[in-house]
């Protein structure tokens, strides 16, 4: 069965890597934006998945990686991939400042308080408020990003970039969930109490949890700033955060392969119903409401540990 299944997935990578020699240019933009939301939906994986706390708040730190790298490049002429680990960096110095005070909330208090946190970051972005963000209008003229002196500029070479990010995103994040912080996350979602009990600091894990994702978001907005050449506030809505929710609701909670499907499925399956206009989303939301009734756990949920048990020798 595992066999059978590495097999799925390696197919499956490789039928995308060749996907840019036989599909048009706006087909190949489409897979690119399914890739930065798989990206996106898996570092929200870990604080919604892994964790466990409902947090609709991600575009927040979305947004602080991308004008982070859209200020450094526009003002201080810093290379866009230059500008990733700091937009990475100050991304997650945010999380933690806010997420501090409000990380023993749980539940929906918790979701509530995110909610409001997204919508104070675009009201903030908007009004300009520190006098570098370009209020309503964004900042324009963003620089391509460059790998040994080639620029990268067509949508086929974004999407060699992307899916490279979101190949490394996938390594780390598996190693990250058969690790003993991630083991530690796993007890947290299934049961705070009992996790508290057994000596697992909860409120360092889930801020943890809360920075970690929050880092990769950032530097997620990089490569979102760099291939858009502008950012601006409505970019960084509610809505975005809701869609990153939904990735990883609808594909599995707690599941890779399952957020990138669910990727695949939110961002990708609407291009194909474009024809019908509006009712496009007709067939979406009623998919999404067929799925929430009799595959509560998400498409691909994850699979159960299994751990093997010495037996004692007589």
């Amino acid at each position: 069965m595992k066999d059978q299944r590495n097999l799925i997935y390696a197919g499956f990578a490789l039928l995308l890597l060749l996907s840019p020699l036989f599909l048009n240019r706006y087909w190949v933009d489409v897979l690119n934006s399914v890739g930065l939301y798989a990206i996106l939906g898996l570092s929200l994986n870990i604080i919604v998945g892994y964790a466990g706390m409902f947090h609709m708040g991600h575009a927040a730190f979305y947004a602080v990686g991308a004008y982070t790298t859209a200020i450094l490049n526009t003002t201080y002429g810093v290379p866009v991939l230059w500008a990733m680990p700091l937009s990475g960096f100050l991304a997650g110095l945010f999380a933690l400042i806010v997420a501090r005070p409000i990380i023993h909330l749980r539940g929906d208090y918790l979701l509530i308080v995110t909610i409001g946190l997204v919508e104070i970051v675009r009201i903030a972005l908007i009004n300009d408020v520190f006098g570098i963000t370009g209020g309503s209008n964004g900042i324009f003229g963003i620089d391509r990003p460059e790998i040994f002196g080639y620029r990268i500029r067509k949508p086929a070479q974004f999407f060699y970039l992307i899916w490279a990010f979101a190949a490394v995103t996938v390594y780390l994040f598996h190693r990250l969930e058969n690790s003993r912080f991630g083991r530690a996350l796993t007890y947290l979602r299934e049961d705070e109490v009992a996790a508290e009990g057994s000596g697992i600091n909860t409120a360092h894990y889930k801020l943890a949890a809360f920075v970690i994702g929050a880092i990769w978001a950032g530097m997620i907005g990089t490569v979102f700033a760099a291939k858009m050449t502008i950012v601006s506030p409505e970019s960084f809505s509610f809505w975005e955060s809701v869609v990153m929710f939904m990735i990883v609701i609808l594909g599995g909670s707690g599941s890779i392969p399952g957020v990138i499907l669910g990727a695949f499925l939110v961002i990708g399956l609407p291009e194909l119903f474009r024809g019908f206009a509006n009712a496009r989303m007709l067939f979406f939301g009623a998919a999404m409401v067929f799925m929430m009734i009799f595959r509560t756990q998400g498409i691909i949920p994850p699979r159960p540990r299994k751990y093997p048990i010495d037996e004692a020798t007589p």
